[in-house]
C-alpha cells in the first residue's frame, strides 16, 4: 500500500513538472487524429433532427405524463395513450 502511494505521489510531483513548466504542446495533426468534426448530413437528415414524427411526440406526451407512463409499461404505450389522451 505505501509503495503505492509513494509511486503516485512521484507520479503526480512528475505531471506537476511537466504542465508548469511550458504546457503540454500538441502538433496540429496529432490533435486533428483525436478530434474529428462530423460530417455534413443530407437535407432529410437535418429535418429529421429538428421535426420529430407524430408518433414520438405521442411517446414524450405519454412519459411526460407520470400516470400515463406507469400505466404504458403495465399495459403498453397504445392502450396508456388511448386510455388518457384518446385515440391516435
Amino acid at each position: 500500500m505505501r509503495s503505492l502511494l509513494a509511486l503516485l505521489m512521484v507520479t503526480l510531483a512528475l505531471a506537476a513538472l511537466c504542465c508548469c513548466e511550458e504546457g503540454i504542446k500538441i502538433k496540429k495533426e496529432v490533435a486533428n487524429a483525436f478530434v474529428k468534426r462530423q460530417k455534413r448530413s443530407s437535407l432529410y437528415e437535418r429535418y429529421l433532427e429538428y421535426y420529430k414524427s407524430p408518433m414520438e411526440q405521442m411517446h414524450e406526451q405519454c412519459e411526460n405524463y407520470p400516470p400515463c407512463d406507469y400505466l404504458s409499461d403495465q399495459i403498453g404505450f397504445a392502450m396508456a395513450y388511448n386510455r388518457f389522451f384518446g385515440r391516435y
